[in-house]
C-alpha cells in the first residue's frame, strides 16, 4: 500500500506507526500539504527510535532519502536499488511530488533459464598488492566484492544461474559465494587447475546447455541491459555475439599523408582515431563448445576466428551503456569513486 504521512503541527509519533503498519512494507514517506516528499519513515527508524526514548517525528524522519523521477523505468529502479541496498525507493514527478513507492517485492523477474559464465580465476598481476592476497573479483567495490555487482546486475534482469571460472585464491571465492543459495541464485565452479584463458576454461562446462549462455570477464562493470543483449542474440541468428565499444586516441603529434614521390597530400595536426574494442562481454550458443579445445591455454578472440573460419555467424553489439574494465590501480580508484555511498 501507498499510504503516506501528512506533515503538520498535529502529526503524532502514533500517527507513523499506525499507517506504517497498514503499509506492510516497511517504509512510509512523509509529505507536506501539498504532497511534495519530505522524507521517509521506515520500521528499522522506529525500532531506533523507541530504544532510544526519542519519539519526536523531527528526529525520527529521514529528511535526505533516496529517490527516483516517476518515468525512471523499471530496469534503472532495480539497477539503483541492487547498487543502494535497498529494498525499496520512493518515486516522485519533476515538482518533487510524491507519487508512489516502488518495492523490489513487486518486481516479476521473469527468470531465464540462460546461464552465466564469469571469468573470475585471472591473476591480476596488473593490480600489484591489490591482488596479493585477493583475487582480482573479490576486490571491494562500495561495500561488496566486484564480482558481487557482476551478478547482481544479471539477477535484475533475471538471469539467476551462474558458472564461476576459479583459478588463483579460488578458494576465497567459494567461500563467499558457496552454492549461491544465500544470494537466492544457482553457482557452479568452473575449477581451472592451470589457467586456461577466457575461452578454454569453457571446456570445463560438464552440463547439457539448451539455451544461449553469458561470457563475461570478471573485471568489468556495466550498465548494460543483459535482456537487450539477448534478444539481439537470437533474432540475428548468430552463432556468437561479441559486445563492443567505440574508442578513441589522439595522436599527439602532426600527421603527414605523402606519395610515393614524396609530396606532401595532406596534414592533419594531432587527429583523433576511433576504434571499437573488444568489451569483454558475449554470447554464445552451446554448439561453439565443440571448438573448445580441452585442457589448453585458449582466448576469446581465438573462438571467434575458429567460428569465422567455419563459416559460423559471429555479430557485434555495442555497447553505449556505462562500461568499465578494472585493469589498472587506477581504474580501480574511478570504480570504487561510481560506486561510493
Amino acid at each position: 500500500m501507498n499510504n503516506k504521512l501528512v506533515l503538520d503541527s498535529k502529526t503524532k509519533f502514533n500517527d507513523a506507526i499506525k499507517l506504517l503498519d497498514l503499509n506492510g512494507n516497511g517504509v512510509l514517506p512523509v509529505v507536506d500539504e501539498k504532497e511534495k516528499l519530505l522524507g521517509l519513515i521506515t520500521d528499522g527508524d522506529i525500532r531506533k527510535a523507541i530504544l532510544n526514548n526519542h519519539l519526536d517525528l523531527e528526529h525520527i524522519i529521514n529528511i535526505n532519502p533516496h529517490k527516483l523521477n516517476i518515468r525512471t523505468s523499471k530496469n534503472q529502479i532495480v539497477n539503483y536499488l541492487k547498487k543502494i541496498h535497498r529494498r525499496h525507493i520512493p518515486l516522485v514527478d519533476d515538482g518533487n511530488k510524491f507519487i508512489k513507492v516502488f518495492t523490489l517485492d513487486e518486481v516479476d523477474f521473469n527468470l531465464k533459464e540462460n546461464w552465466v559464465v564469469i571469468m573470475a580465476g585471472g591473476l591480476g598481476t596488473r593490480l600489484g598488492e591489490l591482488t596479493k592476497d585477493t583475487p582480482k573479483p573479490m576486490l571491494k567495490v562500495g561495500a561488496k566484492p566486484m564480482v558481487e555487482h557482476i551478478i547482481d546486475m544479471f539477477i535484475s534482469h533475471g538471469f539467476t544461474k551462474f558458472m564461476l571460472s576459479v583459478n588463483y585464491k579460488a578458494e576465497i571465492i567459494k567461500e563467499y559465494f558457496g552454492d549461491g543459495s544465500k544470494f537466492g541464485i544457482e553457482v557452479k565452479y568452473l575449477e581451472e587447475k592451470k589457467r586456461l584463458g577466457t575461452g578454454g576454461a569453457l571446456s570445463l562446462i560438464d552440463i547439457e546447455l539448451d539455451e544461449p549462455f553469458f561470457v563475461t570477464n570478471g573485471d568489468v562493470l556495466s550498465s548494460l541491459d543483459y535482456e537487450k543483449l539477448l534478444d539481439f542474440h537470437k533474432e540475428q541468428n548468430t552463432t556468437a555475439t561479441m559486445c563492443i565499444r567505440k574508442d578513441s586516441y589522439q595522436i599527439p603529434y602532426g600527421v603527414i599523408e605523402v606519395d610515393e614521390k614524396n609530396n606532401i597530400k595532406a596534414m592533419k595536426e594531432k587527429p583523433i582515431k576511433e576504434f571499437f574494442i573488444n568489451t569483454g562481454i558475449y554470447v554464445l550458443n552451446p554448439e561453439v563448445l565443440f571448438y573448445v579445445p580441452k585442457n589448453e591455454f585458449f582466448d576469446l578472440p581465438s573462438l571467434f576466428d575458429v567460428l569465422k573460419n567455419e563459416s559460423k555467424s559471429i555479430k557485434s553489439f555495442e555497447i553505449t551503456d556505462y562500461w568499465i574494465d578494472m585493469g589498472k590501480p587506477s581504474d580501480y580508484e574511478k570504480i570504487k569513486e561510481k560506486y561510493e555511498f
